[in-house]
């Protein structure tokens, strides 16, 4: 596979998840908001665009100013309406690979989340972005050959909802201006599956664990690790190495995960989050080592008259 397509398929499965994940960032936000009417509006709202989100913000932020960033500042890739502007040229450049109802449903969102108001997000925004991400991700497993186009596809989609999930457990895990876990297993559509595995007993520390540790359910931290692996070694089957690791981004990923799975749940919770850093951080350099080994770095190959350039 060429590498630009790889790399535009990679994005895809980045972007539209970002999209999803960012969304449902500030749906905790939201809500927050509207359970909680002695809630912090400013340190709230300062807490997840520079803590969670990592925007440099100076200033007393209000929901209004994260809407702006986050949902519709189409210069921000990430924000939502940046993600989908992303998505969509990933898209184009890889249009041969893509089934053609991919093509249309990632196309076809970002043509009616530009007729969408561009005020203060609302529960109509950020709902229909989390379903418009399901949609694109559902055609893209039930219309592409899982092949390596799909590989790389759900390898940036895993690695995207590690690092998103990631920053929503974060949001709970604040002493000060974070969201109670109730609303952060909401926005994680992680209520009722959360309820099944506990029997109904809800305590803040089964629900970060949940979110964090769970084998079984898709969009826990160590499920989207798992993933992110498999999908690695579906791309690159290591031969017989006696000694070590030799891709590096499956040793990152490794490294995050174990230390995830073999560390005593309450060791987990009691460090989250420092523990959620080190899984963005692992993340990043994942996704780096990923760039090295398989995009294309230099410039494009140019053809002229005279030659190569």
């Amino acid at each position: 596979m060429l590498s630009r397509i790889a790399e535009s398929l990679f994005w895809i499965g980045r972007y539209t998840e970002r999209a999803d994940g960012t969304a449902r960032i500030v749906d905790v936000l939201r809500l927050q908001l509207l359970e909680d009417p002695g809630a912090d509006e400013t340190l709230a709202s300062n807490t997840v665009l520079s803590v969670i989100m990592g925007l440099p913000w100076d200033g007393e932020a209000t929901f209004s100013e994260v809407s702006t960033a986050l949902v519709f500042d189409r210069a921000n890739a990430g924000s939502i309406t940046g993600a989908w502007f992303a998505a969509r040229e990933n898209a184009r450049r890889a249009r041969e690979t893509l089934s053609t109802e991919l093509w249309e449903g990632i196309n076809t969102t970002w043509h009616r989340w530009n007729g969408f108001g561009r005020t203060v997000a609302t529960e109509r925004h950020l709902s229909w972005a989390r379903e418009r991400a399901a949609l694109i991700s559902g055609i893209a497993d039930s219309t592409m050959r899982h092949d390596e186009a799909w590989d790389f596809l759900v390898l940036g989609r895993s690695l995207e909802r590690a690092d998103m999930t990631a920053r929503l457990v974060a949001t709970g895990a604040m002493p000060r201006g974070g969201a109670p876990w109730s609303v952060v297993l909401s926005s994680c559509g992680a209520q009722q599956a959360f309820m099944r595995s506990q029997r109904g007993l809800l305590s803040d520390d089964a629900a970060a664990a949940f979110l964090v540790l769970d084998r079984e359910f898709p969009r826990s931290v160590f499920f989207a690790l798992s993933e992110a692996e498999r999908r690695l070694a579906a791309l690159s089957p290591a031969p017989d190495e006696r000694i070590g690791v030799s891709d590096e981004a499956r040793r990152q990923l490794g490294r995050i995960r174990t230390s995830l799975e073999f560390r005593s749940t309450a060791d987990v919770i009691n460090d989250l989050p420092a523990q959620m850093l080190r899984v963005q951080a692992a993340v990043m350099a994942s996704s780096l080592a990923i760039a090295g080994r398989y995009f294309q770095s230099g410039p494009l190959t140019t053809w002229t008259k005279d030659g190569v350039l």
